[in-house]
């Protein structure tokens, strides 16, 4: 049972929802567009949440050969770290989630063809690029693009596109709201790790720009974000726009916390940054549904 927890840990469940929150977004569109298909949507599902779990995987394995995780330090524990995970046995579990991860991948050719084999490569390639290669986006001040195109505008565009078999402008406009969103779950991340960072030489955007910046880019991505939707949302009834109120009154309220706490203590509001993310694109999504009916 322990062992289990260990590799749960690893698998960094409580940033799952990032990669979940863009498929639930795209999947409550095409209900409003009328183009749902479950099956896409489920393979997509799968996908994404796999391909997260390899970029943890891999950003733990690669951080911890690079030396820029140490035991003791103040974000959630790292097996591999502190000795409870061995680093064969993480890069064996890697690469195997990776194989299945692809296999998933393959299932949606049928529905968006051949060429979304290039597009599972470039995905495969960012999950280790994010921490490795020659350069690490990471520790380039990249990781906040990275995570946009990763976790926004892919996901969401690429959900919707299997389903309905087109790219549209209410797509690329939910990809850009889930794609700040999911910055603002790095930012808290790196908020919280800035001292490790700077002193490992990762050059977060937090670490370049300060801890200051990096709060009002917090508080700014998640009103920009409920802008970018404003005109989704101006197509359902009015009082749908009770979500994206409730979503920056959580917003504004994480915020706060934030620009008061430090160390450990922003480990929760992590964890709440994420689930504001996915009940946003959740409660989309009913709303979608009940429209439909």
């Amino acid at each position: 049972m322990k062992k289990i927890k260990i590799w749960i840990e690893c698998a960094r469940l409580r940033t799952l929802p990032v990669s979940i929150a863009g498929v639930v977004m795209a999947a409550g569109l095409a209900i409003f567009k009328d183009c749902f298909y479950w099956i896409p949507a489920l393979l997509c599902f799968v996908f994404a949440v796999l391909a997260q779990v390899v970029s943890n995987f891999a950003n733990e394995y690669y951080d911890y050969k690079r030396g820029s995780d140490k035991k003791g330090r103040v974000g959630p524990r790292r097996g591999v770290t502190e000795g409870d995970i061995s680093p064969k046995a993480l890069k064996t579990v890697t690469f195997a989630t990776l194989l299945l991860t692809c296999v998933i991948g393959c299932g949606l050719i049928p529905f968006g063809g051949l060429w979304l084999i290039i597009v599972g490569i470039f995905i495969a390639v960012f999950a280790f690029a994010y921490s490795t290669g020659p350069y690490p986006l990471s520790y380039h001040g990249l990781g906040d693009v990275a995570v946009f195109i990763f976790f926004g505008i892919i996901p969401v565009n690429l959900t919707y596109y299997v389903q309905s078999g087109i790219f549209e402008l209410d797509s690329i406009l939910a990809s850009i709201t889930i794609g700040l969103m999911g910055i603002n779950v790095l930012l808290i991340n790196n908020y919280r790790d800035v001292n490790d960072d700077k002193e490992a030489g990762k050059n977060t955007t937090v670490v370049i720009f300060g801890r200051k910046a990096a709060s009002w880019a917090y508080l700014l991505n998640g009103c920009i974000a409920v802008l970018a939707i404003i005109p989704i949302f101006g197509k359902l009834p009015l009082w749908s726009f009770a979500i994206p109120v409730v979503y920056l009154i959580l917003h504004i309220m994480i915020w706060n916390k934030l620009t008061k706490k430090d160390g450990a203590a922003l480990n929760p509001l992590l964890g709440q940054t994420a689930c504001n993310m996915l009940l946003f694109a959740i409660l989309f999504c009913l709303v979608a549904v009940f429209k439909s009916v």
